[in-house]
């Protein structure tokens, strides 16, 4: 038998990973790899300009094992420009994700690889993830964690894609030619991933998550959704606006109206970003009785009971909260209403 380690066969999946000083986690992040029960994949580091010893740390690790291939960026670009440069050297039919600081289950590159291979419909595929932070202290992403790993089905993740993002980033696994046919990361005002995923979203690509916990996500104190201006709340409202709007545009029998479930000042102006995408908004339905009966910004604030009747509007909800998300989802229902039919779930 060949060994992998020196073996040079084509990879099935090829492991894309930018890092950038990654000294503290990156050895076990990459072993985590060494480790998977498939044995042909590469493994494509690109060193975005690292200034600790992730080079020397790099340089041992493909000394040892032929399957890890390393580039290298002269000065830190960043995670885009270290993505697209991995995805240019990769040579498999299938790429996967992962990030410096998290850590792979032995079975994950090999479940993604089938999975793929038996559903040819599907063209991207994650996996539920195990959150490794303090649940404590940053419960409010231990919460986000929880909720992705709710969405496995592909209707599933189609309908939320528009609440959050669907997907831990370092968890999934795409066929090589989607951003081939529909573009590929790209830089901007915005989180990368999540542009991403509504962008083929928005073009067919159906996407599916393993019920297996297969990756440990890792939330230490300088990861990217922390610390870059590209990850707040209002650059995913932004993101998701231009998506949002050309869904309801293909699905509102009532475009470009809709009601806007939610009047407090927050969602108001988070909303206004599908204004500028062609969406009017006719009216606020709201649970607090301050605000009902008022007119703000020319539109009237509506009680539940206000809703039209059923097939005479569509409904996004852009309430953030997530238990009072629930409960908006649960009372809309309850009126007959379906999901992706009459309404949906915008925040």
């Amino acid at each position: 038998m060949t060994d992998p380690i020196h073996a040079v066969s084509p990879p099935s999946i090829s492991v894309l990973l930018p890092v950038y000083d990654g000294t503290a986690t990156l050895q076990r992040a990459i072993q985590s790899i060494r480790e998977q029960t498939l044995a042909d994949w590469e493994l494509i580091v690109v060193n975005d300009g690292s200034t600790d010893g992730t080079a020397k740390m790099l340089a041992d690790c493909a000394a040892e094992d032929i399957r890890i291939r390393v580039f290298t960026h002269t000065r830190n670009r960043g995670i885009v420009s270290a993505l697209l440069t991995g995805l240019e050297q990769a040579r498999a039919p299938y790429i996967a994700r992962m990030d410096a600081d998290d850590l792979c289950a032995p079975e994950r590159l090999e479940q993604q690889r089938d999975f793929l291979d038996a559903h040819p419909d599907i063209g991207l595929v994650g996996c539920r993830v195990r959150f490794g932070g303090d649940r404590a202290t940053h419960a409010g992403y231990a919460a986000y964690v929880d909720w992705t790993n709710t969405l496995l089905e592909p209707e599933e993740i189609a309908l939320n894609r528009f609440v959050e993002s669907p997907f831990a980033h370092p968890s999934v696994a795409f066929r090589r030619e989607l951003p081939e046919c529909f573009g590929s990361y790209r830089d901007g005002d915005f989180p990368e991933d999540y542009e991403l995923w509504l962008r083929w979203l928005d073009a067919g690509v159906r996407m599916a998550k393993l019920p297996d916990e297969l990756l440990t996500w890792n939330d230490p104190p300088g990861r990217l959704s922390r610390t870059d201006e590209r990850y707040r709340f209002d650059a995913f409202y932004r993101c998701k606006a231009l998506y949002l709007a050309r869904w309801l545009e293909q699905n509102n029998p009532h475009h470009p109206d809709i009601i806007l479930w939610g009047g407090g000042r927050e969602t108001r102006k988070r909303a206004e970003h599908l204004c500028e995408h062609g969406v009017r908004i006719t009216a606020y339905i709201d649970v607090d009785p301050r605000r009902i009966g008022q007119t703000i910004h020319g539109r009237p604030v509506l009680a539940e009971e206000q809703i039209p009747p059923l097939g005479e509007s569509f409904i996004v909800s852009y309430v953030g909260s997530r238990g009072a998300r629930d409960d908006i989802r649960a009372r809309l229902l309850a009126r007959g209403l379906r999901e992706g039919i009459h309404f949906l779930m915008g925040a």
